[in-house]
């Protein structure tokens, strides 16, 4: 398929649902969009379980899926970089439920607000809180205890982030960036008071400005670069792209104790974890019903999809499994100005009032909801949107009891 069939695709999709959002009476039904597979994606031989890799992998993928989900279940030791501060000892940790998905861990983020911006405060070890340290540690140099890091003295503004569900990220990583720009321009010219802005990013391993898709703030190009962010940030093993130690509440001096200064992976193990997430299978759909399928109208109807996009389409790509594929991952994956529900961190090019649009695929096995995991219920977490997506809630308020039910058992199917 070439970009311009992809864009075609994708505009068309699009344009359904956005066209629907155009009358939202709340008593009104709209016929349903055509109804996915089993997997909730179109041309796709994703797995039927969750937290399995997609089922037409080669013998060589399948076997770098395998190493991978073994490296990322693997716990770190201290001699093998771990820390000296850090959040958790493996990904598994926070990714358990099943492997790939979110325990629904909680870290937190911090700074201040200097003269109308966002201060990181990165000289007391902002933004983001290294809650764990190694403990003791006696080197040539002398003795030194290492410490979870909290929030400091003037920090006037703190902000709580879930993890975030890996599955079928591969296929994300796949869609190209003009994708993404071209989707923006079009919610620009159909839905402006809804249109999603791309984050631009830079791709630290060849210099390229590129649109971001991964992280709460889009922050981050792709997922071989959100391997190694991870591995430094979560749990303090350096590597080629991230190789320096944080410092602990940015005290630098006591990285002259850091146990092992070197550099503690080559590249390696985030090369492993890049694989086991490319492989990594979409979340599969739940049960439809005729209820689903009139839940989906009405989810178009007021406003859900203009930023849920239900499809994207991906680019080439040497796996199989990844190549042109039609894809439902119920996000735009683009920045959006959300209000109150911001979490007023600056992060990238996405000010404190932006927040990526977080992918529904997968929702139903999530108790935790919105970045904060503040809502434990789907109409709580619809009810807490704001900015750009008040107008939507509004909607969602004036539906008919029966109109609500059945496109929450809509969001239940994804």
């Amino acid at each position: 398929m070439s970009h311009r069939s992809r864009v075609i695709v994708n505009a068309s999709l699009v344009c359904v649902w956005l066209a629907a959002c155009e009358s939202p009476d709340s008593g009104i039904t709209s016929p349903a969009p055509p109804s996915p597979d089993a997997t909730g994606s179109s041309g796709l031989l994703a797995s039927t379980t969750l937290g399995d890799p997609f089922a037409n992998l080669t013998a060589a993928e399948l076997a770098l899926f395998n190493a991978g989900k073994v490296e990322f279940e693997a716990v770190e030791a201290i001699d093998e970089g771990l820390g000296p501060v850090f959040n958790e000892a493996s990904c598994a940790t926070c990714h358990n439920a099943p492997v790939g998905g979110t325990t629904g861990r909680k870290e937190t983020r911090f700074g201040r607000i200097v003269n109308s911006a966002f201060d990181p405060m990165t000289e007391v070890g902002g933004s983001l809180i290294q809650d764990h340290g190694i403990g003791l540690v006696t080197t040539a140099t002398g003795s030194f205890t290492f410490i979870g890091e909290v929030v400091p003295t003037g920090a006037a503004v703190t902000a709580g982030r879930i993890t975030t569900q890996l599955f079928g990220l591969g296929l994300v990583d796949a869609v190209p960036d003009e994708e993404l720009v071209q989707l923006a321009r079009l919610q620009a010219a159909v839905s402006p008071a809804t249109a999603g802005t791309p984050s631009i990013t830079t791709e630290i391993r060849t210099g390229r400005t590129r649109v971001g898709r991964f992280g709460w703030k889009a922050q981050v190009p792709t997922l071989f670069q959100f391997s190694g962010d991870a591995y430094l940030n979560e749990m303090g093993i350096t590597n080629p792209e991230f190789p320096n130690e944080n410092c602990p509440q940015g005290d630098c001096s006591a990285l002259a104790f850091n146990p092992r200064p070197d550099l503690n992976d080559d590249g390696t193990g985030v090369t492993k974890f890049s694989d086991f997430m490319t492989l990594l299978a979409p979340p599969p759909r739940g049960n439809l019903s005729l209820e689903v399928l009139e839940g989906s109208g009405i989810f178009a109807i007021i406003g859900c999809a203009n930023c849920h996009t239900p499809a994207l389409v991906t680019g080439r790509s040497p796996v199989a499994a990844l190549s042109n594929k039609v894809f439902q991952p119920y996000s735009d994956f683009l920045l959006h100005d959300m209000g109150a529900l911001g979490d007023r961190i600056a992060q990238g090019s996405a000010t404190g009032r932006q927040m990526r649009t977080a992918p529904l695929w997968g929702v139903r096995t999530r108790s935790l909801l919105l970045h904060d995991g503040r809502a434990t219920s789907l109409a709580a977490a619809i009810l807490a949107h704001d900015g750009q997506g008040r107008e939507a809630r509004e909607r969602f308020l004036r539906l008919s009891p029966g109109a609500r039910f059945v496109l929450l058992q809509f969001v239940r199917s994804l």
